[in-house]
C-alpha cells in the first residue's frame, strides 16, 4: 500500500460519511448488494467449480464476481473510503489502524450453503467507524429479501416486492426459547448450551441469516462457539443493534472491529433481550 501524506489523510477525513447521510446512503448500498446478488445468481445457476483458499475454506467464481462488483461500485460511490473485503488481499494492521472509516464486505457469506444450493447465503456490506459497525446491509439473492440498518435510524426488512417494515427483537421467555444455530458449523459446546435450556426450539440456518432471525424477533439468541471473521458479523451487528439487541463476546463485551492484526472474532452471542440472564446457561471455563 502506498504511503500517504498528512495532507491526504486530512482530505479523506473531510470526505468521511456523516451520520445524517447514512439513511440516504443505505439505499445506495442496497442497490449495490442487489447488483452483486445478480452476479452470484448467474453463477449459482451454472455447473460452477469450487477451489480451496489457503485456510481450506471454499471459494467460487461467485465470491469473486460479487467482490469485484461491490468494490467497483463502492469506489465510485465513496472514493475516499477504504474497502476491506474477504476476497481482497491482506492489508496489514499498521495500515488499517489509520482508517477512521472503512467498508467491511463479505461478498458471499455462506459459501458452503451456496455450494449445497440451499439458498441460505447472503451479500454483506458494513460501514465501520472507529471500532463500531454504524451501517449494515444484508441481501439474500435467492429470496430477494434484504435487511438494513444505520445508527439511530432503526433496522428494516425489505421484501422482494418492495415492501419495507421496521423490525425489532423480542422479549425472551425462559420457557419458550428459540435458538438460531449454524447449519454448517455446529459443535459440542452448542449442543451442551441447548441441553442446558428448557426444551428450546432450534432453527438451523446458514450465513448471517441467524443474526436476522434475532433482529426480526424470530429467535432469542444465536450463540457462536467457534471462529468467524470480522466481515462475517459487521453488517449483521448493525442490524441487530438497531433492532434493539446486542452482539457481545462471552464476557458480555460488545464485538469491536479493527482492533488487532488478526481479523478473527472471539466467540460471541447475538442476544435479543438485553435484560435476560443468559450467563447462568453459559458454561464457565
Amino acid at each position: 500500500m502506498s504511503h500517504r501524506s498528512d495532507k491526504d489523510n486530512k482530505a479523506d477525513q473531510m470526505n468521511e460519511i456523516k451520520h445524517h447521510e447514512l439513511e440516504e446512503l443505505t439505499s445506495e448500498i442496497l442497490k449495490i448488494s442487489h447488483e452483486a446478488g445478480e452476479k452470484i445468481l448467474e453463477i449459482y445457476e451454472t455447473d460452477f467449480s469450487v477451489e480451496n483458499k489457503k485456510d481450506n475454506s471454499p471459494l467460487t467464481a461467485a465470491d469473486m464476481a460479487a467482490h469485484n462488483t461491490i468494490c467497483d461500485q463502492l469506489t465510485k460511490l465513496t472514493p475516499s473510503i477504504p474497502i476491506l473485503s474477504e476476497e481482497s488481499s491482506h492489508i496489514s494492521f499498521s495500515d488499517r489502524q489509520k482508517w477512521t472509516q472503512y467498508w467491511l464486505v463479505d461478498p458471499l457469506d455462506g459459501t458452503r450453503e451456496f455450494i449445497k444450493r440451499n439458498g441460505e447465503f447472503s451479500v454483506n456490506i458494513a460501514l465501520i467507524e472507529g471500532h463500531s459497525s454504524i451501517m449494515g446491509v444484508i441481501y439474500i439473492p435467492v429470496t430477494g429479501v434484504s435487511y438494513s440498518a444505520s445508527i439511530n435510524n432503526g433496522a428494516y426488512k425489505h421484501e422482494s416486492n418492495g415492501d419495507k417494515s421496521q423490525i425489532c427483537v423480542k422479549q425472551t421467555n425462559a420457557n419458550a426459547i428459540t435458538i438460531a444455530g449454524s447449519r454448517s458449523h455446529g459443535n459440542q459446546r452448542l449442543q451442551d448450551f441447548i441441553a442446558s435450556l428448557n426444551n428450546p426450539e432450534v432453527l438451523s440456518v446458514g450465513s448471517s441469516l441467524k443474526f436476522c432471525l434475532v433482529a426480526e424477533g424470530t429467535a432469542d439468541i444465536y450463540p457462536r462457539f467457534g471462529l468467524t471473521s470480522e466481515w462475517d458479523t459487521a453488517a449483521a451487528q448493525a442490524i441487530v443493534e438497531e433492532a434493539g439487541g446486542m452482539v457481545v463476546d462471552t464476557d458480555y463485551k460488545r464485538l469491536e472491529y479493527n482492533t488487532k492484526e488478526s481479523l478473527l472474532n472471539p466467540e460471541f452471542l447475538v442476544i435479543a433481550d438485553k435484560q435476560f440472564d443468559w450467563a447462568r446457561y453459559l458454561e464457565k471455563e
